[in-house]
């Protein structure tokens, strides 16, 4: 009678330890917010939320890349449009020196501004973007990963942007100012044919920063609504549902205290009691 009155003890005892860890355990969920505290108490699920982790670390790095992509292209199209309008003002000024009225001292204040252009270009060609590096790269235009296949370059390097076959934008100019200071009208010609066609080429520069920028606007997009979608899996499965665990928690806290409180009162009885 006595060791099954003991047994009967320590299973009590045994039960009521396992209440209070389920107590210990919901309150832990209700105050983090965390259903999951290990990976033993739902390997599954542990396993999908380091799955989901990993892609969303991997989004950030992707949305921090498609920021800084689209700023350096908006940089980009600002120096661009610049230099385009450096251009145009280039050959406005060869024009006018190929005009007969235009005497030796015009000419030479024309080539003077020319250079002085020329000078500007190679200053902008020169631009750092905000991360210390040259806006248009020197070798092969910089590309970044903007998702897990998606990689290209939002701005062209130094070579495709501020060069028509290999001969500098600035260069165009200068030579403008060549012909012009020397009055060769010939030379002139041909530098507004030139002029041209940087300026031709400078657009389409620009059109396809353009087309760059619009493309990130849209990944990032479609990399923001698959964050959210990415959030809201996980936070189904890793996240703790408060209504449930707090009524959870209430339950098992009464059935805890009516234990104890039935367990004291047995602990009362005498030796006479628990074998009558």
């Amino acid at each position: 009678m006595i060791n099954a009155t003991g047994n009967r003890m320590t299973r009590e005892i045994a039960r009521q330890s396992k209440l209070a860890e389920q107590i210990e355990k919901l309150q832990i969920q209700v105050s983090t917010g965390k259903r999951l505290q290990r990976m033993s108490d739902d390997v599954v699920a542990s396993k999908r939320i380091a799955t989901i982790g990993k892609t969303q670390a991997a989004m950030d790095t992707w949305a921090t890349n498609i920021n800084t992509g689209k700023a350096l292209a908006a940089q980009a199209d600002g120096v661009l449009e610049s230099t385009s309008d450096l251009l145009t003002r280039a050959r406005e000024l060869t024009l006018n020196a190929a005009s007969d009225t235009a005497s030796p001292a015009d000419r030479a204040t024309i080539a003077a501004e020319l250079s002085a252009i020329a000078d500007q270009i190679d200053g902008l060609a020169a631009t750092r973007g905000a991360n210390g590096e040259p806006l248009f790269a020197t070798g092969n235009a910089r590309a970044m990963r903007f998702d897990s296949d998606t990689v290209f370059a939002p701005v062209p390097s130094a070579a495709d942007a501020l060069a028509v076959s290999g001969t500098s934008l600035s260069t165009f100019v200068r030579d403008a100012a060549a012909a012009v200071a020397a009055g060769d009208k010939t030379a002139m010609g041909g530098s507004m044919t030139a002029l041209d066609t940087a300026i031709n080429h400078t657009a389409d520069q620009n059109a396809a920063i353009g087309l760059a920028a619009g493309r990130l606007e849209r990944i990032g997009d479609s990399l923001a609504a698959r964050g959210v979608t990415l959030a809201d899996e996980r936070s189904s499965v890793e996240d703790t549902d408060l209504s449930v665990a707090i009524a959870q928690l209430n339950a098992a806290d009464l059935t805890l205290g009516a234990a104890q409180a039935a367990f004291a009162k047995i602990n009362r009885q005498s030796l006479f009691d628990l074998l009558s």
